[in-house]
């Protein structure tokens, strides 16, 4: 789907603030109410906006620890890969998983508590997984950058 001008404002405007009501919405790009609430719903209903989230401070929960796994299989046959896929998808730990291409199949984002609380997802989860091959962690020291703001594609007209 191509965004226009208008779509794209909307789209910058909602990354910022989600909770921007939509009265201030269509203000800030240039519609009234209703046309901008249909815009709204149709980004929506066209799978370009999934969902409206809250960005919680993990660090005052007590779960500052971020891990990077990587992960090879044994076997990449389709069947693996399904299991795999949806083991790691039910662990509330786990908040990013791709599937990768180089020396690894998985990259894994996963934040706990503490070590003892990873070295538990460790023996508990992972290494009780069939066809795991390999399984490395790095822990991460400090963030440097995470961006929550999607980039957008130029808006249709622009240049």
């Amino acid at each position: 789907m191509k965004l226009d001008h208008i779509d794209h404002k909307i789209l910058q405007h909602l990354q910022e603030n989600a909770r921007i009501t939509n009265a201030d919405l269509a203000d800030k790009v240039g519609l009234s109410p209703t046309p901008c609430l249909r815009r709204l719903r149709r980004l929506e209903a066209d799978g370009i906006i999934k969902g409206y989230h809250t960005e919680i401070n993990r660090e005052a929960l007590g779960v500052n620890v971020t891990v990077i796994i990587l992960v090879k299989l044994e076997r990449e046959d389709d069947k693996t890969l399904r299991e795999f896929e949806e083991a790691i998808k039910a662990r509330s730990e786990v908040m990013e998983c791709y599937l990768v291409t180089g020396k690894f199949d998985y990259f894994i984002r996963v934040i706990v508590p503490s070590l003892a609380a990873y070295e538990a997802f460790l023996s508990e989860t992972m290494l009780r997984m069939p066809n795991i091959a390999t399984v490395e962690s790095s822990f991460t020291l400090r963030e440097v950058v995470r961006k929550v703001v999607t980039p957008l594609p130029k808006p249709i007209g622009s240049r």
